[in-house]
């Protein structure tokens, strides 16, 4: 039977802890409703313009987590959103002449609904 030596056993246990801290630490995609086709095209843009800052669970990452309180207080309302979401801010950019006036809909209303970001007043 073969044995290794203790250094290689701890840096074992170290990448495994490292993975499975990484791995916990990723949100889960959260799925639109499969029969709302407004949501479903919102969750695609999200998912391929906004999860890889955002989290694809909204729960943050590079950028803010978009449920937190000082985001829902400041853009408080589905024309507030799509206001940030067009023109940008600091080191998000702008999706204007990106996205169509519908999929800037689309992707407020998926951020708002299915992520939860609808905050503390409509």
């Amino acid at each position: 039977m073969h044995h290794f030596p203790a250094t290689i056993k701890l840096l074992v246990v170290a990448v495994i802890a490292t993975l499975a801290a990484t791995a916990c630490s990723v949100g889960s995609a959260v799925e639109a409703p499969s029969d709302d086709a407004e949501l479903v095209r919102g969750q695609d843009l999200y998912t391929n313009n906004c999860a890889s800052c955002h989290g694809s669970d909204g729960g943050g990452g590079r950028g803010p987590e978009l449920r937190s309180a000082a985001l829902l207080e400041r853009y408080p309302t589905p024309p507030d959103l799509r206001q940030l979401i067009a023109v940008g801010r600091r080191t998000m950019p702008g999706f204007e002449g990106r996205f169509t006036d519908e999929q800037l809909d689309d992707v407020v209303r998926y951020t708002r609904e299915v992520l939860g970001t609808a905050g503390f007043r409509e």
